[in-house]
């Protein structure tokens, strides 16, 4: 089986043509990420707490998909919660589940 999976990304490799590396975001380049998204989704308002959003900037070191996963994560937490907002409360709730994972 190993030597299967090794032939895989050998041929992925091969079809790659561009390999890029994105730069952790900052602190404010998580916050407005995080709005940005929400504001797709039609929400203009304030969902998050500065406490929250620090925490998942921290805790996902500015990466996009760890900050996609964390605040998704801290979503459901509110919710479960009867939260209005995503607090720092929700956010370590979050950041616990995901890291028993």
């Amino acid at each position: 089986m190993a030597g299967d999976q090794l032939g895989t990304f050998a041929a992925l490799d091969q079809r790659v043509t561009l390999c890029y590396a994105l730069p952790p975001m900052s602190g404010d380049e998580t916050a407005s990420y995080v709005s940005h998204h929400l504001a797709l989704c039609g929400r203009s308002d304030t969902l998050f707490s500065d406490d929250a959003l620090s925490s998942i900037h921290q805790v996902g070191r500015g990466l996009p998909r760890a900050v996609n996963n964390l605040a998704r994560q801290a979503l459901v937490a509110a919710y479960a919660n009867r939260s209005a907002i995503v607090d720092e409360k929700a956010a370590r709730q979050a950041i616990t589940e995901m890291d028993a994972e």
